[in-house]
């Protein structure tokens, strides 16, 4: 068989879901922006973000198991034009009078329903298609085209904004779901879901996927400290303008270099990893990515207010991009390769979910302290307790690396 043949159907895939991602990218940003427009209130924006986390937190335990059971393709091509649909609807409203700002914050819950079906569905899909080989080089290049996507999507949003009504540019994200399911419609995908007589009952299924980790002590010990990582670094995402505007005193322009900066240094360790293909130790990789994200955190926490060390903080910021995907990638690609086909979808589902606790529980833990001490201070906790945790799970590593990873 050919070895290069699965690159015509992954690059035809992603290629369509880059567009639907871009689209959809682009629409949130006009939502948020209409919805802070509105209102004007930081309340009614908390509530927006809440709403759009709750589905995955909420239904991704028990969604896992549908992914299993159905034909993956039909997961995400419904899940695809689903989100469609839902901004289709919302621009007939607005074609009829515009909407109240808490039908906006529900609309932006159930667009979310849809990604908590799309993503673990796209990621066990996507071994159907990619040799075990060639899982991590597979995965670089869709994270390479995600976060240019999540980079050009807000520009494509705001240029749009600025131009057009917004029920129009509500029909993107059609625009986006149609191209990403008639990429997907054309790509003949092997799927052998497991036939009803076989099915162990709901729960007994959540219970096998969740065992999934428990069976495999190297990634469940990498998963479990990045959960503690997330908990320190998830709420950072809050904190960047914080840190342009307040700390740093910089202009809103520069302080979106930040944001640029951060999806730049994504793509380049996405791009990094795809050039590179198989690696020898995945999960030692992606303990370097946390420790990089510990080590760029901890400089962002200890530079002094001046215009200079605003320079240094969106380099850091840069480099924690890249040790995001470091992460991300290799977990990925490993988990992939050696988790049983029929059980990806709990696996991927039940993982999204954990870590979705992560964003809560750091922005309680985390708002009085940057409140009292200043936003500096949680860039400084997050490096000590990235590097202490990536440091525990290169020990662990260590001590459970009697079998090779990716085996």
């Amino acid at each position: 068989m050919d070895p290069h043949a699965w690159k015509r159907p992954f690059y035809l895939l992603t290629a369509g879901q880059t567009v639907s991602l871009i689209g959809s990218s682009a629409v949130q940003f006009a939502l948020i922006w209409w919805l802070s427009a509105e209102t004007g209130s930081p309340l009614m924006l908390a509530l927006a973000g809440l709403l759009a986390f709750l589905p995955q937190l909420v239904l991704g335990p028990f969604v896992g198991v549908w992914v299993d059971r159905l034909r993956r393709k039909r997961v995400v091509l419904a899940a695809d034009l689903f989100q469609g649909l839902v901004a289709t609807a919302l621009a007939a409203w607005f074609l009829i009078g515009a909407p109240p700002a808490w039908a906006m914050c529900a609309v932006l819950g159930i667009r979310a329903v849809g990604g908590v079906f799309h993503t673990p569905a796209i990621q066990a899909l996507i071994p159907s298609l990619v040799p075990p080989d060639q899982l991590v080089r597979a995965n670089g290049v869709s994270q390479f085209l995600q976060s240019g996507a999540f980079l050009l999507g807000p520009v494509l949003g705001a240029v749009l904004y600025g131009a057009l009504p917004l029920w129009l540019i509500l029909l993107t994200d059609l625009v986006g779901a149609l191209a990403a399911c008639g990429t997907l419609a054309w790509i003949p995908i092997a799927e052998t879901p497991a036939p009803a007589a076989r099915r162990a009952g709901f729960f007994r299924e959540m219970r096998q996927g969740l065992a999934v980790f428990a069976e495999d002590r190297q990634l469940f010990s990498v998963l479990a400290c990045t959960m503690g990582a997330m908990v320190f670094y998830m709420p950072l995402s809050s904190y960047y303008p914080l840190m342009s505007s307040s700390y740093f005193r910089v202009s809103p322009a520069l302080g979106s270099l930040v944001e640029v900066l951060y999806a730049a240094g994504m793509m380049g360790a996405a791009a990094l990893l795809g050039a590179r293909g198989q690696l020898r130790r995945p999960l030692h990789t992606a303990v370097l990515g946390i420790a990089l994200v510990g080590v760029t955190s901890l400089v962002s926490g200890l530079l002094p207010a001046t215009r200079a060390a605003f320079w240094v903080f969106a380099a850091a910021c840069g480099l924690m991009g890249a040790g995001a995907n470091l992460y991300g990638v290799p977990v990925t690609a490993y988990m992939q390769r050696t988790i049983a086909p029929e059980k990806l979808g709990r696996a991927f589902s039940l993982m999204g979910s954990v870590m979705s606790l992560a964003m809560p529980v750091g922005l309680v833990v985390s708002a009085p302290v940057a409140e009292r001490e200043g936003v500096g201070s949680w860039f400084l906790a997050t490096g000590v307790a990235s590097l202490l945790l990536a440091a525990l799970n290169g020990f662990l590593l260590h001590r459970l690396g009697r079998r090779p990873e990716g085996r």
